[in-house]
């Protein structure tokens, strides 16, 4: 498939996950959506594999990087699944939209292969800024919003630093067969997270037996879309495009899933929700645009 294909299937893709994922918690809560979104989705995925003829690597290296893909799955998807419950979903995609600066600097650190430099500062002063904003905004709607805030901002560190670890692994295996073997770990760890805090089979039966047609329906789109062709695609760009390039989806969604959330959702956007977005985004449009190497005494410039 062409790169830039693929690409423009995650921005897709991702766009409008966010309130997939404030639907799909709706009638059983969180955790059993994205629990049986993963069920679901490693189900899709060998299907999907076996029908392409497409043959699973497992190899040593292989599997290190599924651990590393799998357990960035894990720990971002259920926080994300979490703050989705106390805040709009069109706010999830805005702050994962800072993903981009949080991938920089693990590359920085891990890759040694990205300079930090003065636009760079600037770029993430300015999505700070725009941070600023959306906390203001949460403050109003109390406590849960505020740490909805921050559980996104720390499941998009724990997808950053997944990223890297992946592309540091240097697995060489397809998009197909890092998005199986991921979701192999993920997939237990979520069935044992549901087990041990959430588990009332007559409750949730019940729960998903009234529940609304989009709720259902969005588990399902979760699974195929989000699980198997969102990651399928997202690991074959990264296979191929710097990490930082990848990020930079996160650039394109914001908007997009605002709008979704606004008109599907009736969820408010604010004078603030707008400054906050303005400057998140020109931020990371600064942050990717060119300029000079910082002095060599920086920290996190390479050796």
């Amino acid at each position: 498939m062409p790169i830039p294909l693929a690409y423009l299937g995650v921005v897709l893709i991702w766009s409008t996950t966010p309130l997939a994922i404030a639907w799909s918690g709706e009638a059983a809560g969180f955790i059993f959506g994205v629990t049986s979104r993963m069920v679901l989705g490693v189900l899709f995925i060998f299907i999907f594999a076996a029908l392409l003829q497409h043959k699973i690597i497992w190899r040593q290296k292989a599997c290190l990087a599924y651990l590393y893909g799998g357990l960035g799955i894990y720990g971002g998807m259920l926080t994300v699944y979490w703050s989705a419950q106390h805040i709009p979903s069109g706010w999830v995609s805005l702050l994962f939209g800072l993903t981009p600066i949080f991938t920089a600097l693990m590359a920085a650190l891990w890759l040694k292969d990205e300079l930090i430099t003065r636009h760079r500062i600037l770029g993430m002063v300015m999505g700070f800024l725009g941070l600023v904003f959306i906390f203001s905004s949460s403050l109003t709607w109390g406590i849960p919003a505020v740490l909805g805030v921050c559980g996104v901002l720390l499941s998009g560190s724990i997808h950053s630093a997944s990223a890297i670890w992946v592309k540091r692994v240097k697995a060489d295996v397809s998009g197909i067969s890092m998005a199986a073997g991921s979701l192999v770990v993920a997939t237990p760890l979520f069935i044992l997270t549901w087990l041990l805090m959430d588990f009332h089979i007559q409750s949730t039966w019940q729960a998903l037996i009234h529940a609304p047609m989009h709720t259902t329906m969005s588990i399902v789109y979760l699974a195929l879309f989000g699980s198997v062709f969102g990651f399928s695609l997202y690991f074959y760009v990264l296979k191929h495009v710097e990490a930082t390039r990848v990020a930079l989806i996160s650039l394109m969604t914001p908007i997009t899933s605002l709008m979704l959330g606004h008109y599907f959702n009736h969820e408010a956007i604010t004078l603030h929700i707008l400054l906050g977005a303005a400057l998140i985004i020109s931020g990371l449009a600064v942050f990717e645009l060119g300029g000079k190497p910082l002095p060599r005494w920086i920290p996190f410039r390479p050796n």
